[in-house]
């Protein structure tokens, strides 16, 4: 079973497919949801609200793409699943901290108030 799975990854259809864009793209691309699963540990402070909703949108429209171009990018398409579950994940705890802990008013505002 072992010399059957080294022969066909070395055979030239293996060796073709990763010297193509259809491997190297997604590869390149797991940075997104490596570096937003990373982040899962840090402040909920320091969440771009923004920014998240962008990478949910963009992570949407590529796993549609992936699943739809011929010949199907699946290493894509899990890709951009496992960047939308993490990016879901930080606008949920986005949504939490911002809710649990309104912006307090600052001193400034409430000095005016007074006059």
């Amino acid at each position: 079973m072992a010399s059957k799975l080294v022969s066909r990854l070395t055979s030239k259809e293996m060796r073709d497919y990763f010297m193509r864009y259809h491997f190297w793209g997604p590869v390149a691309n797991w940075g997104l949801p490596l570096a937003a699963i990373a982040d899962l540990k840090k402040n909920p402070e320091i969440i771009s609200g923004k920014m998240t909703t962008a990478m949910c949108l963009y992570s949407m429209l590529f796993m549609r793409f992936a699943w739809m171009v011929r010949p199907r990018n699946l290493l894509l398409f899990a890709c951009h699943a496992a960047n939308e579950t993490a990016q879901l994940t930080q606008m949920t705890r986005y949504i939490s901290y911002h809710a649990s802990n309104p912006k307090p008013i600052p001193a400034i505002l409430l000095v005016e108030e007074r006059k």
